[in-house]
């Protein structure tokens, strides 16, 4: 039979410490969140600024702003061209600047704008390629991501002083900037 008074021996349950205190070495090291952070933002950044160039330049098979400026059109955005030299501006110089880690939490909303506008054009498309939204969608989510966590320790935010530290205040009032952006523009569209 069971007793009922109160047991001298030590709980079977082990208490969590906090990775601070837990003795022995680190799980995980803080760098692998850096690395990580950094081959993002060099993926996604570069990825963006190619696109931006595209537009802009014509390089990498784009249709230079002549030609977004005519897709810009057709898609119902109004001065096609401006829009075209906006958005090519926004992805190239936002691209560069998520890549270096360069005011990261508005580089990032730059890019979310401009994706959430690509989204918009694209959703009627399905998920999948080559007329779906999934490509728009991951570039979207990546910037938000990036927004949220700021560039990490590998970054040329980590010499500015207000950026030193990232706060997640800085990077959901980036989410917001880049959503209410991209919103404007597409109330402009027709």
């Amino acid at each position: 039979m069971p007793s009922t008074s109160p047991s001298t021996t030590a709980p079977t349950t082990a208490t969590v410490l906090p990775d601070r205190a837990a003795p022995g070495p680190a799980l995980t090291s803080p760098h692998a969140y850096d690395a990580g952070l950094l081959l993002l933002r060099l993926a996604l950044g570069l990825t963006m600024a190619a696109h931006g160039s595209q537009k802009l330049f014509g390089w990498f098979g784009g249709g230079g702003l002549d030609g977004t400026g005519q897709f810009f059109t057709m898609s119902g955005y109004p001065a096609g061209d401006a829009m075209a030299v906006v958005a090519g501006l926004t992805e190239t110089f936002g691209g560069l600047a998520l890549a270096a880690g360069l005011l990261t939490p508005l580089a990032a909303a730059a890019i979310l704008g401009t994706m959430v506008n690509a989204l918009a054009v694209t959703w009627g498309g399905g998920f999948f390629a080559p007329k779906g939204s999934e490509y728009e969608l991951l570039l979207t989510a990546g910037a938000a991501a990036l927004a949220l966590t700021g560039p990490g320790r590998y970054a040329v935010d980590r010499f500015l002083p207000v950026l030193r530290a990232h706060r997640l205040a800085y990077g959901a009032a980036a989410v917001v900037v880049g959503l209410v952006t991209a919103g404007v523009i597409l109330l402009l569209r027709k």
